[in-house]
């Protein structure tokens, strides 16, 4: 990870000190420990063991988050806690992972297990407003104070930033993904039918693709290639999928007004060719309402993890509202 030229605010001399930053994922782990710049010092990654079930997913992050905090004490680093977020509901006040269809979490105090396995003082916090929130102080939604990030990738969430402060709301808040866009449509996985995630995910882009040309597609971003090349049933899957996506964007400007929507994952590394249409799909849809710029995001797959270091350092030196207000106390290198 470059620099991100974000300096966390020093209440002690010396630069020894870091934080551990964890992005679990339901395939895989990005961890790293981070300095006060969120400069990376190190990093790893590790495959997460979903398969195996919640237990060994718990053990595994416990098991990176030690391999961490040994990697911090053989370069002299004082370790001043560790943030781990993580996808599906979570409650950051309560420190809970309320609910993960992926991972198979049900109202599990994630943190208070944590600290217990590993010895570390941990701040939770959800993936995507971990994202969002890297991309507010330090991307592509830098200094705007009423922002949506919506990565688009399996599946189809949000981070909502409204008056500056991230819309939590239990950890319910954000799941755009889940607006039904297409009544009646294709059923969901969350047990409803035509959720946005059924039509404008990266999954569902490659299943309607697939069923029309009568094959297996190397997902959206053989569309994406194929509609380059002029490809009419990639044309017709692509443009239902903008069509849905700025129907649910019409509707979060109309309730929260963001001023910035900033669109990552894994579709929206395709840049104008999502982002060119979405605008002006969006665009046809707005009457009166606030017209929020759509970008696409800056941080990449370093968002969840800089947003986990933010919200370790936040909790560590209470420095804003990111993660859980918890003083962590400082802990040495070698013990």
């Amino acid at each position: 990870m470059p620099s991100t030229a974000m300096s966390v605010p020093r209440d002690e001399p010396g630069g020894s000190d870091c934080v551990i930053a964890l992005d679990v994922g339901g395939t895989g782990m990005k961890g790293a420990l981070l300095d006060r710049d969120l400069n990376a010092l190190h990093t790893v990654r590790r495959a997460t063991p979903r398969r195996a079930g919640p237990d060994a997913v718990v053990a595994e992050i416990a098991a990176v988050l030690r391999g961490l905090d040994e990697s911090a004490a053989a370069r002299a680093l004082t370790v001043r806690g560790a943030g781990v977020v993580v996808p599906g509901i979570v409650d950051e006040e309560t420190r809970t992972a309320v609910h993960s269809v992926n991972l198979g979490w049900r109202d599990l105090p994630l943190a208070a297990v944590l600290e217990g396995a590993s010895g570390l003082p941990v701040t939770l916090g959800h993936d995507v407003r971990a994202g969002g929130a890297a991309e507010c102080r330090l991307g592509a939604a830098r200094g705007v104070r009423d922002a949506w990030f919506v990565p688009v990738g399996t599946g189809i969430s949000a981070a909502v930033f409204s008056d500056g402060r991230a819309v939590r709301a239990g950890g319910y808040a954000g799941e755009l993904g889940h607006v039904v866009v297409e009544p009646g449509g294709e059923p969901c996985a969350c047990g409803g039918r035509g959720c946005l995630e059924t039509v404008a995910s990266a999954a569902a882009i490659g299943a309607a693709y697939g069923a029309r040309v009568g094959r297996e597609v190397d997902g959206a971003a053989e569309v994406a290639a194929m509609l380059v090349r002029g490809d009419a049933d990639a044309r017709a899957v692509w443009d239902r999928a903008v069509e849905a996506l700025a129907a649910a964007l019409a509707t979060a400007a109309t309730l929260l007004a963001p001023e910035v929507v900033v669109v990552g994952g894994g579709l929206a590394e395709s840049g104008g060719l999502l982002l060119d249409p979405l605008r002006a799909a969006l665009d046809r849809r707005l009457t009166f309402q606030r017209r929020p710029e759509v970008v696409r995001a800056a941080l990449g797959d370093r968002a969840g993890c800089l947003g986990a270091g933010l919200a370790a350092w936040s909790t560590a030196t209470a420095i804003g509202p990111v993660g859980t207000a918890r003083t962590a106390p400082a802990r040495p290198a070698a013990r």
